[in-house]
């Protein structure tokens, strides 16, 4: 069988419901509950550019910094992001966001969501 995140064009079959997850650990700066997150990295390019995968975490609430640009399209779950500046993003299957470099605020995870993601 070939592995298929080490293909010249890396890929994951099925990735809404892929399971071969490796725990992330907490989120960290927590507010409320303890958030988990596991995942699977799809490719991360040179000095971490780009970096993209299949991200899953529970539920819970707390602060986050977005370092680079960020796509996320959101296949299950459901979550509120809230910018420092006010913004109130709902996700749910379906969503797509992009978040820009330097985006603050929190992130409420209402029911265990799924996320393929991308930083450049």
């Amino acid at each position: 069988m070939t592995d298929t995140l080490k293909s010249t064009a890396p890929h994951i079959h099925n990735a809404t419901v892929y399971d071969d997850l490796v725990d992330w650990g907490v989120q960290s700066d927590a507010i409320e509950g303890q958030s988990k997150s596991t995942g699977r990295l799809l490719f991360k390019g040179p000095n971490n550019e780009p970096e993209t995968g299949v991200w899953v975490c529970t539920p819970g609430r707390w602060r986050l910094s977005i370092p680079r640009d960020e796509f996320c399209h959101f296949v299950s779950g459901s979550a509120t992001y809230r910018s420092d500046e006010g913004d109130v993003v709902e996700v749910s299957a379906g969503t797509a966001v992009m978040f820009k470099a330097g985006w603050t605020g929190e992130c409420t995870v209402h029911e265990t969501m799924r996320n393929i993601y991308m930083l450049v």
